[in-house]
């Protein structure tokens, strides 16, 4: 991995919490984004800065996507692109909620080869490498090898359950939960705490690109929501979808959704 993307990443993310936790409890200039794209905050935008004069001056050749960013056709031709959220979950932090991430990765060839997930207020910082297993904290980490679906627990939210994505109509009887930010709930299955996690909607590469490896270096299988494997640095960011469990479960929660 050139330079050691995986310890870039871990360094960026750090600092990003400590940018972002110094906005905590004091004034965070809160604006809607453009065409209902939602609220950003100036804890995003200064985490986005710094982000971007990091990680870019270590490795100037990269692309980059970023959602605090314009996007530009240039990273289209990069071999390797950064992709981040600077604040995923930027509604619970001005709640003050404690579960916002900062999310990075970096892709290569549509395929993300180094991740890092950090949730400052919860001090747990998820981190993979391709081929080298994903960690929590520095310890290693495995998504769990339940097989049945019924009464398995999956974060997702509540529209996901409606009868017409199931089979039939046929909502089958799970263990529900839910997390605000889609990176957190990505971490959560390879840490093992929940047994699944999908999302039915469209989704952009930045919410999930450092989930992807993560899951994967954990054991678990991801795709999109018809079970087509995860390709990152689209022309339009975005996926169809996601389902992330381990191979079986993940090929039960897909039979069990509706073609």
């Amino acid at each position: 991995m050139p330079g050691n993307d995986l310890a870039l990443l871990i360094e960026a993310a750090r600092e990003a919490g400590r940018i972002a936790t110094a906005y905590v409890g004091g004034p965070l200039e809160v604006q809607d984004k453009a065409g209902g794209a939602g609220p950003v905050t100036a804890a995003d935008l200064a985490v986005n800065a710094m982000l971007a004069e990091q990680l870019r001056s270590a490795r100037p050749g990269y692309g980059w996507l970023s959602e605090e960013s314009e996007d530009t056709t240039a990273r289209l031709a990069a071999d390797r692109v950064f992709i981040v959220d600077p604040i995923d979950g930027t509604r619970s932090f001005i709640e003050g909620n404690h579960n916002w991430a900062h999310s990075l990765a970096v892709a290569q060839g549509g395929v993300v080869v180094a991740a890092a997930i950090y949730l400052p207020m919860r001090d747990k910082l998820y981190a993979a490498a391709a081929g080298e297993g994903a960690t929590l904290n520095g310890l290693p980490i495995r998504a769990t090898g339940r097989a049945d679906l019924v009464g398995a627990s999956i974060l997702a939210s509540k529209p996901n359950y409606a009868p017409e994505h199931w089979r039939d109509g046929h909502v089958p009887e799970v263990a529900r939960a839910f997390r605000p930010s889609l990176a957190y709930r990505l971490s959560l299955v390879a840490e093992g705490r929940y047994d699944a996690m999908m999302t039915l909607r469209p989704s952009w590469e930045w919410d999930i690109a450092a989930g992807d490896l993560i899951l994967r270096e954990a054991g678990a299988m991801t795709s999109d929501r018809r079970a087509a494997p995860l390709r990152f640095n689209n022309p339009v960011p975005m996926v169809d979808g996601v389902l992330a469990a381990n191979p079986v479960l993940h090929g039960a929660l897909h039979a069990a959704l509706a073609g």
